[in-house]
């Protein structure tokens, strides 16, 4: 009998970097995600893996012994896909012993995604295994991959949330976001994959003193997830954009690629890649398609 498991994608609005500090994050599952479809194969000892993307391409293919797994001889540890997905199974066989040995697997995923649009292939991938396992998936997460943990609370809710982490407990809240401003608001791909790793490192490398930085984001997040009105909404991303542009010492993505665009536009998640937040009372299409964007999502697309 086949087990099938679902995870909801990702976009972070308020909090990026400074989440990781303790910041209080507001975030919002997407419609789209990934599965992970399980088999059983008996007593082969093997797992047959294989990954689909959006379109029903196979961008992965490996077959694993489950010794191998078990064992996780660190010198076989590659640095890349195989590698990391035999770490992300062996690490979740430690929490949970009984799954893999002496059985065998065949294991599929699906994105409903592009892969390279960066809403969560790695964070819907490991609340997945948890659920396979039936393990804790922010303890699989610090134990492999590590962050936050905010994607991982995205992919195990279908509302928005407000996200923080109080020493290594995450704390999740459920809350109303449905503005009538949400009519207004896009998510724009910025035809580059950003790497989320790179970005942290970078973020940890120049951070100082975000005590009083913390607070201010913290008190912008409580506003948006109440706000009513769309200048105001608008106001405090611009406000959030300033402070983060200081923090990370980057220009903000609107004064760098848009700075004639009327409306606001705000990075999302690691800065330089994937998606941002637009606010526009007209249709913006016609200007993003003339500057070579062309993966323009109105809110209701994207959004749970």
């Amino acid at each position: 009998m086949n087990k099938t498991f679902y995870s909801n994608g990702k976009l972070l609005i308020t909090g990026e970097y400074l989440v990781l500090d303790g910041a209080k994050a507001f975030a919002l599952p997407t419609k789209m995600g990934q599965d992970l479809i399980i088999e059983s194969l008996g007593e082969e000892n093997l797992i047959q893996w294989k990954s689909f993307d959006y379109d029903q391409s196979v961008w992965f293919e490996t077959t694993l012994k489950t010794n191998e797994i078990i064992s996780n001889p660190l010198s076989i540890i590659e640095n890349d896909v195989t590698g990391v997905l035999r770490k992300l199974l062996f690490e979740a066989h430690k929490l949970n012993p009984e799954v893999l040995p002496n059985k065998g697997f065949a294991v599929e995923t699906h994105l409903t995604f592009p892969r390279f649009w960066g809403l969560g292939t790695s964070s819907t991938l490991i609340n997945n295994v948890a659920q396979w396992f039936e393990i804790d998936a922010f303890e699989l997460l610090r134990n492999s991959f590590g962050g936050s943990g905010y994607d991982i609370a995205n992919a195990q809710n279908s509302t928005p949330i407000t996200y923080q982490l109080l020493g290594d407990k995450p704390i999740v809240k459920q809350v109303i976001f449905n503005p009538d401003f949400t009519k207004n608001l896009y998510f724009l791909y910025l035809n580059q994959k950003q790497n989320s790793k790179a970005a942290i490192a970078t973020y940890k490398s120049k951070k100082q003193d975000i005590q009083k930085v913390r607070m201010e984001i913290d008190a912008i997040t409580n506003k948006i997830i109440t706000v009513s009105d769309q200048f105001e909404f608008e106001d405090l991303l611009q406000k959030h954009e300033t402070i983060l542009s200081t923090v990370l010492e980057m220009e903000k993505v609107q004064e760098r690629f848009f700075g004639d665009f009327k409306g606001t536009i705000k990075s999302l998640g690691a800065w330089g890649g994937d998606f941002v937040l637009v606010v526009s009372t007209a249709n913006p299409i016609a200007y993003f398609k003339a500057k070579g964007y062309n993966t323009l999502l109105h809110y209701d697309e994207m959004i749970l």
